[in-house]
């Protein structure tokens, strides 16, 4: 029998994905469990005062959220906007310019749909730390399994193009 193509967010088991000072999140995938291959979705919960993940950009893929209970602030490169319950917000593919990240800054939890393309390979670019993540196989956030490459490391660090070759 086909599995239903239905399921009920409060019926979805959350995992902890990070701990610290600053970033704690629990989340659950919605959009694979039910067949997408193409498009990622997970439910989002951030307590008060957090944020699920360090500022970053995408150079491959596109994200939306929506904004399901709670409020918070939407980083976008250098600007802020103030996002709540029924707000959706698009962070489109690009550079820094585009970097983003939502934090929990009511007393509330933040709970959001993240919703993205699937495109694989993936260049991430994270602002605040001068890092880089370079995804192939699957796209970030997708199967682990069927990632045949990934790196993350510092744009300090780079090298020439013949560096080693010799």
């Amino acid at each position: 029998m086909p599995r239903s193509p239905v399921l009920t967010l409060a019926d979805l088991p959350l995992d902890t994905l990070h701990e610290g000072a600053r970033f704690a999140a629990r989340a659950a995938p919605f959009a694979a469990p039910l067949g997408a291959t193409r498009l990622g979705g997970r439910l989002v919960e951030v307590p008060a005062g957090k944020r699920a993940w360090p500022a970053h950009c995408h150079h491959a893929n596109d994200e939306m959220f929506i904004v399901l209970s709670g409020h918070g602030t939407l980083r976008l490169g250098e600007r802020r906007f103030p996002v709540a319950a029924g707000d959706v917000a698009v962070c489109p593919a690009g550079g820094p310019e585009s970097a983003h990240q939502l934090i929990n800054d009511g007393a509330e939890p933040l709970r959001y749909l993240a919703i993205s393309t699937m495109n694989a390979p993936d260049v991430m670019e994270y602002p605040d730390s001068g890092k880089f993540a370079v995804f192939a196989g699957a796209a970030p956030g997708g199967d682990k399994a069927k990632r045949s490459f990934h790196h993350i490391g510092h744009t300090a660090d780079a090298c020439d193009y013949w560096d080693g070759e010799a």
